[in-house]
């Protein structure tokens, strides 16, 4: 059967939140939806209850569950998740989130009126650590972009323009299979390094201010490094390969209009990871030597297209050097930084 639209969702360990996000899920306004559930191979009783909706719920004839031959983490349940979808476009949420009753109507109402390969809406962040709860919104300005790269330029024409997720946005399916894009497969940022990238492929997309999704930040998360008292190397280890890819990725973009500026958001980036590690160093185990803290900032580029005049060529020098200066200089100048 073909749908207009299909709702991946990647299942690992989830008993606790599952029912919420399916019922969300199910409840949606606009009818024609395949609910594609990646089963990732967890212990719990996860995928029980998603054939518990199977059987039971009206809509449980659009459920289709696919599963992973053993766990391979959340980059290789997304590509997954695009090789198996039967809708038109796709829309991922994670299972552990919900979404408002007319998320789909309204995106896909968005695409079909601008004739748009992709759609944000906004989204609540809803962050829970022991009995705190604090909800913070997320709105974009509507806008619509219908030029080639103006999406592009718009995307890293400042670091926070667009959040580096990749839920809650309608995409046609088309822009994975024309462009051969993937989801790396790291458990750790992917969702970061597959925003940076997608934007170069898309040209007609639209903005929306409505709240569309509720992501739930829970204690323990791996997205606050800060509120944890123990940090795995392996976890940052992971952050710095998506890092590496789309430095390496961005050597086929030199002499683009965007590549000061993309160059900027990915670089500014590795200075954050660079500055969380220093920041944190005794909850990491085991702990970066100097020389690792310094090959955050490497780049495969030479130094020439950073001399190129952009109203960010100061700064993309200096995240240049901070990769070329001998490590302990480096360190010490992202600790008085």
């Amino acid at each position: 059967m073909n749908y207009e639209v299909t709702i991946g969702i990647p299942v690992y360990n989830v008993e606790k939140y599952i029912r919420l996000t399916m019922d969300s899920a199910l409840a949606q306004t606009f009818p024609n939806i395949e609910f594609l559930i990646l089963d990732d191979c967890g212990t719990d009783k996860s995928i029980d209850i998603v054939r518990e909706y199977q059987q039971t719920h009206p809509r449980g004839r659009d459920i289709r569950i696919v599963s992973q031959p053993y766990n391979k983490g959340i980059g290789e349940a997304r590509n997954r998740i695009v090789d198996e979808a039967r809708g038109r476009f796709l829309y991922f949420m994670d299972a552990d989130d919900t979404i408002a009753p007319h998320t789909i109507e309204l995106l896909y109402s968005a695409a079909q009126k601008h004739d748009a390969e992709l759609v944000y809406g906004s989204y609540e962040r809803i962050e829970t650590y022991g009995d705190e709860e604090k909800r913070i919104a997320y709105q974009y300005a509507p806008m619509v972009f219908v030029d080639k790269y103006e999406f592009a330029m718009w995307v890293y024409q400042k670091y926070s323009n667009l959040q580096a997720m990749v839920w809650n946005v309608l995409i046609a399916v088309d822009i994975y299979h024309k462009n051969n894009l993937r989801h790396l497969p790291i458990s750790y940022w992917e969702d970061f390094v597959f925003t940076i990238d997608l934007p170069v492929y898309v040209h007609r997309a639209v903005m929306l201010p409505d709240i569309t999704y509720f992501y739930y930040c829970r204690e323990g998360s791996a997205s606050k490094y800060q509120k944890r008292k123990y940090i795995e190397k392996r976890e940052i280890e992971s952050t710095i390969g998506g890092m590496r890819f789309l430095k390496s990725n961005s050597l086929g973009m030199i002499g683009k209009p965007f590549f000061s500026q993309r160059m900027s958001k990915v670089l500014m980036t590795c200075y954050f990871v660079a500055k969380h590690i220093v920041m944190n160093e005794g909850k990491i185990d085991p702990p970066f030597t100097s020389k690792e803290i310094r090959n955050v900032m490497r780049t495969p580029l030479t130094i020439f297209p950073f001399l190129r005049p952009s109203r960010c060529m100061i700064r993309n020098l200096f995240f240049y050097l901070l990769g070329e200066f001998p490590p302990s200089l480096t360190v010490w100048l992202i600790k008085k930084s």
